[in-house]
């Protein structure tokens, strides 16, 4: 049966974005859009070889998480859906694009492509390819935090389907055992691939499944960048003042298939079109800015213009970049010592 629609959140006292927080998020969400659009289309025209598995819908979850976060200090990791993730910490598009594409300026110097791609400068730690592996790597960042003495917390995403592999358990063992600085964040995005989480999950509410570990959780409503942003600060604040993991479930919905090979049968496109229609990220906070009068329809579309440009240029860099020299098939394989 399929699940309705994500409930309207009571938001009477709820503290509202600045005018700079909606602004910034409108255009940090956008940028995702349009760049995964650019991705989908380069990928059609075979630019892009391997899996490729677009950020389409769930803009407002990492845009949120991240603009509660300390960019830069924070480390975030997540799977394979991942360009979003690194286009919201600030990462250059150019290198972005360029790793999809395989080619030297690329952020894995063009040898990870899509779904193993990192950077150590902004703690960005992947763009995981093994469903679950990175909740154990998150746990493990936050246990090296905690370690050294440091003020950071580990944000670790993993989805809906990841959240039944048996290593996310273990994690949250260890983390609450030490009381480790990490937030947890399920992007629930209601399908692990093609299977409806009614029917892969016996517990679907996900931000309880933490309670046996005496881990506190909550579900959000991940298409609306005020309340990630607002349940992110508060986790974070958790994890960091050295209470422990704490579990944000972010309703979440993919607009396109799991990966770009796959056609999304399992849902009707009366679905897909309610949640464009009533539930978009992107629209709800252009709707505010618009009746707040923080912006208008020409500013806006001055914003548009600006991130296609970025997004256009990020493209001509990705296919006219030097692939990567065959001796780079050596390096980077094993750490010096």
């Amino acid at each position: 049966m399929a699940r309705k629609a994500t409930a309207k959140p009571d938001l009477s006292n709820f503290p509202e974005l600045t005018e700079d927080q909606e602004l910034s998020a409108y255009h940090d969400m956008l940028l995702i859009r349009r760049f995964e659009e650019k991705a989908g289309q380069m990928y059609g025209m075979g630019l892009i070889g391997g899996f490729c598995h677009l950020y389409i819908g769930q803009e407002a979850v990492v845009t949120g998480v991240t603009m509660a976060s300390r960019k830069g200090e924070d480390a975030q990791i997540t799977g394979y859906r991942d360009h979003g993730h690194m286009l919201a910490m600030g990462l250059d598009p150019k290198a972005v694009m360029a790793e999809l594409t395989g080619r030297e300026g690329g952020l894995s110097k063009g040898k990870g492509g899509s779904m193993h791609m990192f950077s150590n400068e902004h703690r960005f730690y992947g763009g995981n390819g093994i469903v679950g592996a990175q909740a154990s790597l998150g746990t493990g960042l936050a246990f090296a935090a905690k370690y050294r003495g440091e003020d950071t917390v580990s944000l670790t995403y993993f989805g809906d389907g990841a959240a039944n592999q048996g290593q996310v358990y273990e994690s949250f063992n260890m983390a609450k055992l030490w009381n480790l600085p990490v937030v947890y964040i399920i992007e629930n995005n209601r399908y692990g691939m093609g299977t409806s989480i009614e029917r892969h999950a016996s517990q679907p509410n996900l931000a309880r499944r933490g309670e046996g570990f005496d881990i506190p959780g909550e579900q959000v409503d991940g298409m609306d960048v005020r309340m990630t942003f607002d349940a992110a600060r508060r986790a974070i604040d958790h994890a960091r003042s050295g209470k422990g993991p704490y579990i944000l479930e972010m309703l979440t919905y993919r607009y396109r298939g799991h990966s770009m090979s796959d056609p999304a049968k399992y849902r009707s496109k009366d679905e897909v079109a309610t949640m464009r229609a009533e539930h978009d990220p992107i629209e709800q906070v252009k709707a505010r800015i618009l009746e707040k009068h923080y912006g208008t329809e020409e500013s806006l579309k001055v914003i548009e213009t600006e991130v296609r440009a970025v997004v256009t240029e990020a493209a001509d860099f990705a296919t006219n970049d030097a692939e990567p020299d065959a001796s780079e098939l050596w390096t980077d394989v094993y750490a010096d010592a």
